[in-house]
């Protein structure tokens, strides 16, 4: 009897797992976004725009920390910025610079096909004196 609802209680996990993929959904509930697409999203401003917005913070700066933060942005097909991931960080204000910076740009959305798609940017920002 205990096995016949493992192997049920399994069926159903697997049931569920296949209708989740059939929906492109992630298990989170978020919709799955592309690593890659034809043409990637780029900073409306430009990355240089992007850098001219990020200040150092002056905690940071001043305890001498210098170093790079790695962020994985998640552009949507409007170009809006859904979420921030921070892949590698710094500290010292450094990671949350970075993000509210990433989620205040607006992005030229990824393309495939001719359509506008969810798309992972993986960006790298130096913090150094």
């Amino acid at each position: 009897m205990k096995t016949k609802s493992v192997v049920l209680f399994l069926i159903f996990i697997l049931l569920a797992a296949i209708k989740m993929e059939a929906k492109n959904v992630l298990p989170g509930g978020e919709e799955e976004y592309l690593p890659m697409a034809e043409v990637m999203p780029e900073p409306v401003e430009g990355m240089a725009g992007i850098v001219k917005k990020i200040s150092y913070p002056p905690i940071a700066k001043s305890a001498g920390m210098e170093g790079r933060v790695i962020a994985m942005a998640f552009i949507n097909e409007t170009g809006g910025v859904d979420d921030v991931k921070i892949i590698k960080g710094l500290g010292g204000g450094c990671n949350e610079e970075v993000e509210k910076v990433l989620r205040s740009s607006k992005f030229k959305p990824g393309i495939n096909e001719g359509k506008p798609v969810k798309v992972k940017l993986t960006m790298s920002f130096v913090f150094k004196k």
